[in-house]
């Protein structure tokens, strides 16, 4: 398993370079020009060019490229256009919120769905399973921000059980800070939990038939054990494979979880960066992003093994 690891591992670098050159390029061809959102309207010609000059941007394209992927494996992902303020570092401030509502969401979405799948492929077509497939069918169709003004006008604005926006840090206090986190959490994980129930569902149907379910009940097995230790663990690939998909999808649902529930999260920042042209801010949320869904399915790879030693590829 070792060796299958590091070569999982080390082919993930050639996949990372081609994506910060991806974005190093996607940035620079798109219209516009920093250093003109940068000075300002009044701006002469000659202060546009100083700023051009100071910014680097006066240099060939291939040097730029290698300037700036110099500076990215140094940890330096330049300086925002419109606060001064180094990128990493307004990365750093608004992480955490993001993090615990993408961590809650996937725990959330493991904790529900799963279980619901597992009960509905016990008995396909009974009512619990139409339940579950109508929930299922619901979560798809109904947009996360959505879900999130529903819950906002029913639950805080009507009953007044949760704040209707804000994020507190975990250092606050853990009661507020989950307080704080139900509502954002529950409107984002709405589609995960119907996309992560109706493939265990359909995994687990899947293996239901195979003869060693059949063995396994031959020898007495109760029918939780049969369903958790055989027919679960032998459908585990294809549901670990749609839950590292859905934690890559979070990227877009936490940009608009977080515009709706007011949480000062790296979704927030997006926004904020694409509205002000930021395009420094812009291309290390792009980077990071991009790389962390690369290492999602980096992960994902090496749970199969887990699952299915058999897996070696």
């Amino acid at each position: 398993m070792f060796p299958y690891v590091i070569k999982r591992v080390l082919a993930t670098i050639p996949v990372m370079t081609m994506v910060a050159i991806v974005v190093f390029a996607m940035l620079r061809l798109t219209p516009g020009d920093p250093a003109a959102i940068l000075a300002g309207d009044d701006a002469s010609g000659a202060q546009l060019e100083q700023i051009r000059r100071t910014m680097g941007l006066d240099q060939p394209i291939l040097t730029q490229l290698f300037v700036w992927l110099k500076q990215l494996l140094q940890g330096d992902l330049g300086v925002s256009l419109i606060s001064g303020t180094p990128v990493v570092s307004m990365i750093g401030s608004r992480v955490a919120p993001t993090i615990s509502l993408a961590l809650a969401t996937i725990v959330l979405t493991i904790i529900v769905a799963v279980p619901m799948g597992v009960v509905a492929a016990r008995r396909p077509g009974k009512l619990l399973d139409r339940t579950v497939m109508t929930f299922s069918v619901m979560g798809f169709s109904i947009p996360t921000f959505v879900i999130g003004y529903l819950l906002i006008y029913l639950l805080s604005l009507k009953l007044g059980w949760f704040p209707v926006q804000g994020y507190s840090p975990l250092e606050k206090g853990i009661g507020p800070f989950l307080h704080r986190l139900v509502l954002p959490t529950v409107a984002l994980s709405g589609i995960y939990v119907a996309l992560v129930a109706r493939i265990t569902r359909s995994s687990v149907i899947d293996v239901m038939g195979e003869d060693y379910i059949r063995t396994a009940r031959a020898k007495g097995a109760r029918e939780s054990t049969v369903l958790l230790r055989h027919a679960l663990r032998n459908a585990a690939v294809p549901i670990v494979t749609v839950i590292g998909i859905g934690v890559a999808s979070l990227i877009t649902g936490v940009v608009v979880t977080e515009s709706v529930f007011n949480l000062p999260g790296l979704g927030r920042l997006v926004v904020e960066a694409v509205l002000a042209r930021d395009y420094p801010v812009i291309q290390g949320l792009i980077l990071l992003f991009s790389f962390t869904y690369v290492l999602i399915n980096l992960t994902v790879d090496i749970l199969y093994t887990v699952f299915d030693p058999r897996i070696r590829y």
